[in-house]
């Protein structure tokens, strides 16, 4: 079992503070390790710009662990183990003839650090990562494991969990028949024709995000449209809210194929192969949620700021979340619209910024993504969270020791 220290995330913004980093091999080590140690916590694909994953203790990376991927009988789900990364198990899943309902941009990030945080991929009616999940396999503070299924009214809550509950060591969500999709490229939109329009925009395929500098224009929009089962291809409109649609990019080592070409689920729903640099690759970033019936107001709030963020920005991307009921979910309650800053590698210009930029989403109940820059502090969280008092009761219960304790949930949370 490797063991090291001083490690960071990937964007080297991030350094961890925990004592050492172990990377076990096997179930039997990781159960081991928690039964062993006074403190330990979970780490994903160290894709969060935060101290979300950190603890005083081991931090626990879980993707050397094999995937040992099974699909149900019935194939309605698959379990796999929680270190296993979206795009290395998305074909294996594909060539058993099931698919996941959705991925986000990046198919590098692990399936059990991306449930963890609430990260997402881009539909109005699709739910979070975090929202497939039928189970949940959790190592707890004695090193035995348990599971936590749907139709425990615990696994509401145990879901996006943000590493407080135990290490989930495997995950079972749920899968279909195997589909295959296009991704076109429209754009650019005036930024009066887009905010008057989100809701068509957003309609416009299966998973739709936007692209945005804050300018006079919504300068990009990515329309990824399932083919149907019995079709070789999918009519989609020549324009969108006036824009054309554009001749767009096949595949390569840095993005997936936006020219209308069709291809595999895998290779559409992400906006990156699993062998390019994840996302702009020298950046940090922020991210909130806001009801999609605010959509409008919320993006005509921050463009107030857009001579404070071009300095910093590469791109804000603009995505939708359906509604859920897990507790700790950014989308809890109601259909979401994701803002979502890339920002270049200036941390402390960045963190400067957050306020006012949160003040702006403030009066639209702005939720901070788990894993990215906030400033909001532990009584503006509660405020946004009233399941809150349940999770905290949930960590009391499943944790008493505090064992798998973090700085950020006890500053963030009150856990």
């Amino acid at each position: 079992m490797r063991s090291t220290t001083s490690e960071l995330n990937w964007s080297g913004t991030v350094t961890y503070t925990a004592e050492r980093v172990l990377r076990p091999a096997s179930l039997d080590q990781v159960a081991d390790t928690v039964a062993r140690a006074p403190r330990i916590h979970g780490l994903g694909t160290r894709h969060s710009f935060n101290d979300v994953a950190d603890t005083s203790g081991v931090l626990l990376d879980l993707t050397a662990v094999p995937t040992d991927l099974v699909v149900a009988r019935d194939r309605s789900t698959a379990t796999m183990g929680a270190g296993t990364r979206y795009g290395l198990v998305a074909p294996d899943l594909d060539a058993a003839g099931v698919a996941l309902y959705n991925e986000g941009s990046l198919p590098h990030i692990s399936l059990g650090g991306a449930i963890a945080t609430g990260t997402h991929g881009s539909g109005t009616t699709l739910g979070s990562l975090s929202t497939a999940v039928a189970a949940l396999e959790v190592i707890g503070p004695d090193g035995t494991t348990s599971t936590v299924r749907r139709g425990d009214p615990a696994l509401s809550g145990a879901a996006i969990h943000l590493g407080l509950l135990g290490i989930v060591t495997r995950v079972t969500v749920d899968v279909q028949p195997t589909y295959r999709m296009r991704q076109d490229t429209y754009g650019p939109i005036g930024w009066d024709t887009f905010t008057a329009g989100v809701d068509e925009v957003f309609a416009a395929g299966y998973s739709v995000c936007a692209f945005t500098r804050f300018g006079d224009a919504v300068s990009e929009v990515l329309v990824k449209s399932r083919v149907p089962d019995d079709a070789g291809d999918v009519e989609v409109p020549t324009d969108l809210r006036g824009a054309p649609r554009l001749p767009g990019t096949p595949g390569d080592g840095h993005h997936t194929a936006r020219d209308g070409s069709v291809g595999p689920w895998w290779d559409r729903l992400p906006h990156f192969p699993i062998e390019a640099v994840p996302s702009v690759g020298s950046e940090v970033q922020s991210e909130h949620f806001v009801p999609l019936r605010h959509a409008a107001a919320a993006l005509d709030a921050l463009r107030g700021l857009a001579d404070r963020f071009r300095p910093h920005l590469h791109v804000c991307e603009l995505r939708t979340m359906a509604a859920d009921d897990l507790w700790l979910s950014p989308t809890q309650g109601e259909d979401a619209l994701c803002i979502a800053f890339t920002w270049r590698k200036h941390p402390d210009e960045v963190a400067a910024l957050l306020p006012d930029l949160e003040a702006r989403l403030a009066p639209f109940g702005g939720r901070p993504h788990w894993g990215k820059m906030s400033s909001l502090d532990g009584a503006a969280i509660a405020a946004l969270y009233p399941r809150l008092p349940d999770f905290r009761a949930l960590v009391a219960e499943r944790d008493p020791d505090r064992k798998f304790a973090s700085a950020f949930g006890e500053r963030v949370l009150g856990t």
